[in-house]
């Protein structure tokens, strides 16, 4: 139900693809649906650019992939801090998602979910709850970095969110040699969050903070 009443809606990105991996079935349905989507990326992972690709690879991967989903350019906001190193930087990344929530004003939030083992992740999913307290807040699932996974809240998806989705993590050739950029891995868990509700493909958030007006 969340997911209809709400019309402005943010994702905390750590890094490029994060978002597309964590809900692009989502992000896809909610563009669909005319809702205005913001994404804030915090790291380009020039230090994370594989053996034979160009150092700004994934940047360009970036823009290319959200544009497929649909994400107009003037709602993406991208930071700098070097990968990994999210932890020593807390406090100005707090500020900065602060800088762009009161700018924002969104009605739904997503972030890295709490039981996200990546210092980066664990970052944002910190500091991105405490700058988000009064708002609905939703954490995305990562079953790479998760140990476990609360999954209080699903949103159905249609096999063109899927296919979407699928799309545009395959424009990050970068990352291709990661087993989760495989589409099957993709479709499956779709599939699975899916059948946890008798429904064909859904995805699946952990509930952070839920706010009835």
């Amino acid at each position: 139900m969340i997911f209809n009443e709400v019309n402005r809606i943010l994702v905390l990105a750590p890094h490029p693809d994060d978002a597309e991996f964590g809900l692009g079935g989502t992000i896809a349905k909610l563009i669909a649906q005319k809702k205005e989507v913001f994404i804030i990326v915090y790291s380009l992972c020039e230090k994370s650019t594989p053996d034979g690709f160009e150092v700004g690879t994934i940047e360009k991967e970036m823009y290319a992939s959200l544009a497929s989903l649909g994400v107009p350019r003037e709602n993406l906001i991208v930071y700098d801090f070097a990968v990994r190193d999210f932890p020593a930087h807390r406090q100005q990344i707090l500020e900065e998602i602060i800088v762009q929530r009161n700018k924002i004003k969104p009605d739904l939030v997503f972030i890295p979910s709490s039981s996200d083992i990546h210092q980066d992740h664990k970052t944002i999913y910190e500091e991105g709850k405490r700058a988000f307290k009064f708002n609905n807040l939703l954490g995305y699932e990562m079953p790479w970095n998760n140990f476990g996974f609360n999954s209080f809240v699903y949103n159905v998806l249609e096999e063109s969110h899927i296919q979407s989705n699928i799309d545009a993590i395959n424009l990050y050739k970068s990352q291709g040699f990661r087993l989760y950029s495989n589409p099957e891995f993709i479709r499956s868990l779709a599939i699975l969050r899916g059948g946890q509700i008798m429904k064909k493909y859904a995805e699946s958030f952990e509930l952070i903070r839920m706010i009835s007006a």
